[in-house]
């Protein structure tokens, strides 16, 4: 269970930073219109695949602490399965006015910029996921 909370932590995290640092940085440069069609297609394509990881992380960590009796697994996997609460609670919001059809124009953009703003904690618990236990490994 250990190899698989971390990958699905690793697979999680990579995903998030791509998002963050790749896709909605270029969605942002374009037409707003165009952006929030393009934010619509990926968000319903990637959000299935996003909150599995998570959920997946934080369940193999919750066994492999329980099987190995260290902790840092389970902390590690509760890190990630964080971005689903954290989602529900703080993103969707924003996520509902985005998949809205009244959002146009300007008041689109300045709900993508929020959006990537609150992506970004999802992409910084993957990566203090994967620090956390990439060094519990490496003591090994």
């Amino acid at each position: 269970m250990q190899w698989l909370t971390l990958a699905s932590a690793v697979v999680f995290a990579a995903w998030a930073l791509y998002i963050s640092l790749v896709e909605h940085p270029a969605r942002l440069r374009i037409d707003p219109a165009a952006a929030l069609a393009q934010f619509r297609e990926s968000y319903r394509a990637a959000a299935p695949y996003q909150a599995s990881f998570a959920a997946l992380s934080a369940i193999a960590g919750m066994i492999a602490s329980a099987t190995s009796g260290e902790s840092v697994w389970a902390v590690g996997g509760v890190i990630v399965g964080t971005a689903i609460p954290f989602t529900l609670i703080a993103i969707r919001p924003t996520n509902r006015r985005l998949l809205g059809a009244e959002v146009v124009g300007e008041h689109a953009r300045h709900l993508l910029v929020r959006w990537g703003r609150l992506h970004s904690v999802r992409s910084l618990l993957g990566v203090l996921a994967v620090a956390l236990l990439a060094v519990r490994i490496r003591l090994d």
